[in-house]
């Protein structure tokens, strides 16, 4: 999980579009599009936390079995505090698949959801106590070493 934290702080966001944002429908700057097979759970969760430090809300959009992860994702969001829901949509899309003739229809969710009015205050703990550990962590290996 430590991984997985430290390579979303280090992903740099340029108005190109990071992988995780933009698609068929043009680049949206605060989109993440989730797959439940590429990424773990917690790297959509703190790369959406990253999305709304630099914007007041976040849409995260999923198709198929991925519905469960972004639906999850969002929940830990909001019980952390962290979000509130703005907008919930559905729908279904025609998805060309090489394997048959014609498209086949997949479900898809779209959560737009904005910051809460402590996410900054709760932000900035979390890092002060992200950097106490380090800091824990480090004291504990040169009393090793």
């Amino acid at each position: 999980m430590e991984v997985v934290t430290e390579a979303v702080n280090n992903l740099s966001i340029s108005d190109g579009g990071a992988a995780a944002a933009g698609g068929a429908e043009g680049h949206k700057k605060n989109r993440i599009q989730v797959s439940n097979t590429k990424k773990p759970l917690f790297f959509y969760v703190n790369l959406a936390k990253r999305y709304m430090q630099l914007h007041e809300e976040v849409e995260l959009s999923a198709l198929g079995m991925a519905i469960a992860t972004v639906v999850t994702v969002a929940e830990i969001l909001k019980n952390n505090g962290l979000a509130v829901e703005k907008k919930i949509m559905t729908s279904t899309v025609d998805v060309k698949d090489e394997t048959r003739s014609r498209p086949i229809q997949k479900a898809k969710i779209e959560i737009f959801l904005g910051k809460t009015e402590k996410f900054d205050e709760l932000m900035a703990a979390a890092a002060e106590e992200r950097a106490e550990r380090e800091a824990l962590a480090e004291a504990e290996a040169e009393e090793q070493s």
